[in-house]
């Protein structure tokens, strides 16, 4: 007969097993669940989103385990990735004000390695360094771990997680203003990824109807035949400008408003697909003449999903009326894809940050004089498009920027912010008078139109707007694009052009009806495409796609890609 346990002997022997286990080596398998706690606590805000945290971390682990069955190694390399998602997404809302989420990871490319270590020269060494410290910790692990978990388990342990974030992600769906806010990062990117696969099963990166019975003809190179002189086209890019006075008690300048006045003294305005930081919004609309929202989710990348994609624009439209198409940009190139982008519009010659020698955030002055260069060095016989981006105006308006422009400045009373945009814009508006007194000076009798906008309201524009609302109202009236919040100008001028006569050019238009407007004014013939889209302009009343809930853009975007010209989306 066998002697009962000894309850002291059972205990010595588990107290032998930890001491042979190693207390450290089991510290080893819980430093990383502490350490991903801490993150969680310093990073999520509410209750909602550590579920989702949660949910996510579970998911990040039990794949791991089911690949190496090392909990240690698993939840380091875990946390290692939850770190820099961090560490990333503060960076990427440092630059253009948003989070990270699930579609970055979708549309990761060469430009955007490009433009990071070209912006950050040492990144390329901290990522080295980072590494040759990381992987001999991970091989310690990999050591050191005692345990061993089967990889059932962990695989349903991992679809049960995704399951759950799944749901909670369609029950309780993330607002999309929610990206502004720098916090959440890891909550928000599971619950975006969870959306963004949904909806890139549905439709694609871009919405379309399934079949049309239209066709558009392919334009042919030779069709154009504009009649009376072709007149130089210059397009620029007015950096977060939108006259102020919508706002209540703010005090401007005197004769403030006369730069949004078009040649005819009619203000005009324009509907942007932005408010606040991303003008590659605008710059594809102005571009392509199509909508960044036909994107969904996925607008945000729209200039990085279309670079080789959609080849289709303004660029390429005038090009066939026997344009030179020129841009001068003022960042890398490789920013938003900016450079591939808008070369496949049609731009023959982009010119960045780089190629026109700029040293920072530059004067509207800078990028007037390079125009201006560059103008004097074409052949007088070949009008020319110039596409002129700016930035003096961008944020931060918290600094000064290069106050010595303005020496006599005084400000009006107004919040600091709005000051320093009001000098910024002022700066603008001189800039610009003297560019067209140059103009004037230097070809005396060549002809010229102009087409000036502004490509997104200020992001303190919100707060001046209705100062009583919180982030949360703020967020569900940009969501719902109020235009309010959506309006800034445009402005037609010319010089030894008188304008042509046409019902595109309204009064109030979307922002993908411009290279429809400046071809209009132009007197240039309008290919298929943008006849088409001029049906769709007048019939909608310069709306495009909120005309119909997005179903004039939807079949509008069939027809280019059964016309070739939209390929891959």
């Amino acid at each position: 007969m066998a002697p009962p346990p000894n309850p002291s002997s059972s205990t010595a022997a588990a107290a032998s097993g930890i001491a042979a286990v190693g207390i450290w080596r089991l510290l080893a398998v819980a430093a990383p669940h502490v350490g991903a706690l801490l993150v969680m606590l310093q990073t999520e805000t509410d209750f909602g989103a550590r579920v989702g945290f949660l949910l996510a971390w579970g998911i990040l682990n039990s794949i791991w385990i089911a690949l190496l069955r090392r909990p240690a190694l698993s939840g380091a390399l875990s946390l290692t990735l939850v770190v820099i998602l961090v560490l990333l997404s503060r960076l990427k809302h440092d630059i253009v004000q948003m989070t990270a989420n699930f579609v970055d990871l979708m549309v990761i490319d060469r430009d955007t390695a490009a433009f990071l270590f070209t912006i950050f020269p040492n990144l390329r060494w901290s990522v080295i360094a980072a590494a040759l410290v990381t992987l001999p910790l991970m091989y310690a692990l990999w050591w050191l771990d005692p345990f061993r978990i089967r990889r059932l388990p962990a695989a349903a342990c991992a679809l049960g997680c995704l399951a759950a974030l799944t749901g909670y992600s369609f029950t309780w769906p993330d607002e999309a203003w929610r990206g502004y806010y720098d916090d959440g990062y890891l909550s928000k990117f599971a619950r975006s990824g969870v959306i963004a696969v949904s909806d890139f099963i549905n439709y694609g990166f871009m919405e379309s109807d399934a079949t049309v019975a239209e066709r558009l003809k392919v334009p042919l190179l030779d069709s154009c035949h504009p009649a009376g002189r072709r007149p130089h086209i210059i397009m620029i890019h007015d950096e977060s400008s939108f006259d102020i006075r919508q706002a209540a008690d703010v005090k401007v300048p005197q004769g403030y408003g006369g730069h949004f006045k078009s040649f005819d003294g009619k203000a005009r305005t324009f509907l942007a697909e932005s408010n606040g930081g991303p003008s590659w919004f605008t710059e594809y609309n102005v571009l392509a003449g199509l909508s960044s929202r036909s994107f969904g989710r996925f607008s945000y990348f729209v200039t990085r999903i279309a670079s080789g994609r959609v080849e289709r624009g303004l660029p390429l439209a005038l090009r066939r009326c026997g344009y030179s198409t020129v841009s001068l940009y003022p960042a890398y190139g490789a920013f938003m894809s900016a450079r591939s982008f808008q070369t496949t519009t049609g731009i023959q010659r982009f010119l960045d940050a780089r190629d026109l020698g700029a040293k920072d955030v530059e004067p509207d002055s800078f990028f007037y004089d390079k125009a201006l260069k560059l103008m004097s060095q074409e052949p007088p016989t070949t009008p020319l498009f110039t596409f002129i981006y700016l930035a003096a105006n961008h944020f931060p308006w918290e600094t000064k920027f290069r106050p010595d422009l303005t020496p006599g400045w005084r400000g009006h009373g107004n919040e600091p912010v709005v000051d320093e945009y009001l000098r910024r814009q002022t700066m603008s508006f001189d800039d610009y008078s003297s560019f067209v007194a140059r103009l004037k000076k230097q070809f005396p009798a060549e002809p010229f139109l102009i087409v000036r906008y502004g490509d997104h309201q200020p992001e303190f524009s919100p707060h001046v707007l209705d100062p009583d609302l919180d982030e949360g109202g703020v967020g569900k009236k940009l969501n719902a694009y109020d235009p309010r919040y959506y309006g800034t100008y445009y402005a037609i001028d010319a010089i030894n052009f008188e304008p042509v006569k046409s019902p595109a050019v309204m009064d109030t238009v979307d922002a993908a009806y411009l290279p429809l407007v400046i071809q209009e004014a132009a007197g240039i013939p309008l290919d298929p495409s943008f006849e088409e889209q001029k049906k769709i302009m007048l019939r909608c009343k310069g709306l495009f796609y909120a005309c119909k809930d997005g179903a004039e853009a939807r079949r509008f975007n069939r027809l280019l890609i059964d016309a070739g010209m939209i390929k891959g989306l």
